[in-house]
């Protein structure tokens, strides 16, 4: 059955949200027979999965226990990008003596910046609504999914056989064990865009992108932000330089950072929230409000996977390189079952599932070139392998680097905080990795992840015109870099030759 679902605060836009992605007065369709494909869960990889198949012909379903978007919509992608938008107008109008504009900083209306976050997240959920899956051939199922077979799927009372499945019930917050923090309270990605006051003060536990991206928006809103972190370093998946770029930013807008410190108890005092935190020593925090931000977990609870013979583990469901589970009918993909925990990665092995599953095809998960984005400012972008991960495989690389501050539309615009850099295996020019810090550096290294994809070699980019001045520009200044090691002295005797010829 499906379960009433609730938003807060229930406004108008939320209401509106709901209606599109979690109707309450919708009725479940009659199952029309054997399915060819059943995708359980309604995020990102989940609709790929349902829309494709019925797109090619197929009879197809999908399942949704909660809201259809999923996370990306509801929870994640959406409301944060909106946030982090609000945020960085405040914090360019509050800077604007450095363009040499002077006037009052501005005052953030937090409840205004929330409700429209709200707005937009109501008028972008219609591309995720029930009605418009169905409009498009797909039986949509609000509910509960337990397997009952290693062909069919129940939702109620109602039986779901099927030739092919796509689990793609994605993620959630990993909640740390810390003493007290249950009893206490605490915020997540699924409840901190429900806020309607700003926290005076905030402690985020975690340093990764959801907790580095969501402390600077909340300072430049006006809280007094803490960073706790386990690890030494923030962005520990990160070149260390770039990671050190997002630590001196986030320090210099005053966000206080504990880096290599642990979380130990949560209490509640009259002077708020308390975290004591233990490196050497002890030392306790004091906030309003904690955000757990310390990584995620599979949702794999109550699937029933057991009686499907899918085998999984606290990491998730196990799949082989095609994305196929023990039981070859099951295939999974997203955050269920992959490292790579984004949107456009759950896009992605979505449409391999129903290659692989429907149509004999053989794409190989390992083979998928996925770039990331932090959406801090200046931005991380990365794809492909860092320099740490080369030297850990045992691959040898050759590194071109291009600081911000050498690239003109950089110094122009002020955000000279940053560098590009890009690996090639050693001697040969074939790209292995890449990364970006800069204002818009997720939108920058598109152009290294279809070089990689395709095979293309970095010498052929130092061909390409890019538009003067853009800080893309970046990237065809390494490409020159690398062009310049290809005149060995033998190279340049002979064009000194062919010059000496032509006086």
């Amino acid at each position: 059955m499906q379960t009433a679902v609730r938003m807060l605060p229930e406004d108008e836009h939320n209401a509106e949200l709901l209606r599109q992605v979690a109707p309450a007065d919708w009725q479940n369709p009659t199952p029309s027979g054997r399915y060819h494909l059943v995708a359980i869960g309604g995020g990102t990889a989940g609709i790929i999965s349902a829309l494709a198949a019925a797109g090619l012909g197929g009879r197809a379903a999908l399942v949704e226990r909660g809201l259809l978007g999923g996370d990306c919509l509801n929870y994640g992608c959406v409301p944060s990008k909106a946030l982090l938008r609000a945020a960085r107008a405040a914090y360019d109008a509050a800077h604007g003596e450095r363009l040499g504009l002077r006037g009052p900083a501005p005052t953030v209306d937090f409840p205004a910046v929330m409700e429209r976050m709200r707005r937009l997240r109501a008028e972008i959920g219609h591309h995720d609504s029930a009605a418009r899956f169905r409009s498009l051939g797909v039986d949509v199922f609000l509910g509960e999914a337990r397997f009952t077979a290693p062909d069919e799927i129940a939702v109620g009372d109602a039986r779901l056989p099927f030739a092919r499945c796509v689990i793609a019930t994605g993620g959630r917050a990993a909640i740390p064990n810390v003493p007290g923090l249950a009893e206490v309270g605490y915020l997540t990605n699924e409840t901190v865009f429900s806020l309607t006051e700003l926290p005076r003060r905030l402690i985020v536990l975690g340093g990764g992108p959801i907790g580095c991206e969501l402390a600077q928006a909340f300072r430049r809103f006006g809280s007094e932000v803490t960073i706790v972190q386990r690890n030494e370093h923030l962005l520990p998946k990160e070149d260390r330089d770039a990671a050190e770029v997002i630590a001196n930013q986030l320090a210099s807008e005053g966000v206080k950072l504990f880096l290599g410190w642990s979380p130990v108890r949560v209490a509640t005092t009259p002077e708020g929230k308390s975290l004591t935190i233990a490196r050497d020593c002890e030392k306790t925090l004091v906030a309003d409000a904690i955000l757990v931000a310390a990584g995620r977990q599979p949702n794999v609870a109550g699937l029933d996977l057991e009686a499907a013979g899918v085998n999984y583990t606290a990491a998730g469901v196990e799949v082989d390189d095609f994305l196929r589970t023990s039981n070859p009918r099951v295939y999974a993909a997203g955050d269920v079952c992959s490292k790579y925990q984004f949107t456009h990665a759950a896009d992605a092995m979505a449409r391999a599932c129903v290659r692989n599953s429907l149509f004999f095809g053989r794409q190989r998960l390992s083979r998928l070139v996925v770039p990331r984005t932090t959406y801090t400012d200046p931005e991380v972008a990365h794809v492909g392998l860092t320099a740490t991960e080369a030297h850990e495989r045992g691959v040898a690389v050759d590194s071109y680097r291009q600081p911000l501050a050498g690239v003109d539309r950089a110094v122009l615009d002020g955000e000279t905080a940053g560098s590009a850099v890009v690996h090639t295996r050693r001697g040969t020019g074939r790209i292995v990795g890449a990364t970006i810090v800069a204002a818009h550096a997720g939108e920058m290294i598109g152009e290294i992840t279809l070089m990689m994809a395709r095979g293309i070699r970095l010498g052929k980019l130092a061909d390409v015109i890019h538009c003067y001045p853009t800080q893309v520009e970046a990237l065809r200044r390494i490409a020159d870099q690398y062009q310049r090691t290809r005149l060995t002295p033998l190279a340049v005797r002979l064009l000194k030759t062919i010059l000496s010829w032509r006086a």
